[in-house]
């Protein structure tokens, strides 16, 4: 059994997370289980690279992310650069599965954050797709939704009508996306 994912309008999504001493014992099991929800989502829906642990309820600074070559573990993530480019791009969320969001989000960043084992790692100056994840993944930390940094008029769609005019939707992006 694995944890759901929390729908929009739950309060909890809207809370700050709290920093993490990744020594202390608790930490082990919640990264465990926010990389099974992160696993079997993904299986449900079709899509997902990584989940914040406020999208499970847990009030802390963990994200767990697949880009595809094996989970890893991001605790207390700190953007320290941003790009000057930005990039739009449909958003998806799963707190809103069947929404995208337009947004706009720095082209790359780069990320401090401390793994599982207490060690100090960084993400330098990421390509434009990692580097809106992870921008995604750390506003939930603190407790803002994609819904939030929606840009400009009708950016939020169903991804039923996506899927219908799908050349129109992404021709108002930069980044395309399948969704």
């Amino acid at each position: 059994m694995f944890d759901r994912v929390l729908p929009l309008g739950d309060p909890r999504l809207r809370t700050p997370a709290a920093a993490v001493d990744p020594h202390d014992p608790m930490t082990e099991g919640e990264c465990m289980r926010l990389h099974a929800a992160l696993q079997a989502f993904r299986a449900e829906h079709g899509f997902g690279r990584a989940i914040a642990a406020p999208q499970l309820g847990i009030g802390k600074c963990i994200i767990a992310v697949d880009l595809g070559a094996g989970p890893f573990t991001v605790i207390n993530p700190v953007i320290t650069w941003r790009s000057a480019d930005t990039v739009t791009l449909w958003d998806d969320c799963m707190c809103f599965p069947d929404l995208l969001v337009r947004v706009r989000r720095a082209a790359s960043i780069t990320v401090d954050y401390v793994d599982e084992r207490g060690e100090a790692r960084t993400l330098d100056r990421l390509d434009p797709r990692t580097a809106e994840l992870l921008q995604h993944e750390i506003d939930h930390l603190d407790g803002i939704l994609a819904i939030d940094r929606g840009d400009g008029a009708n950016a939020i769609i169903s991804r039923a009508a996506f899927a219908l005019h799908i050349e129109l939707f992404r021709g108002q992006v930069d980044l395309p996306t399948d969704a």
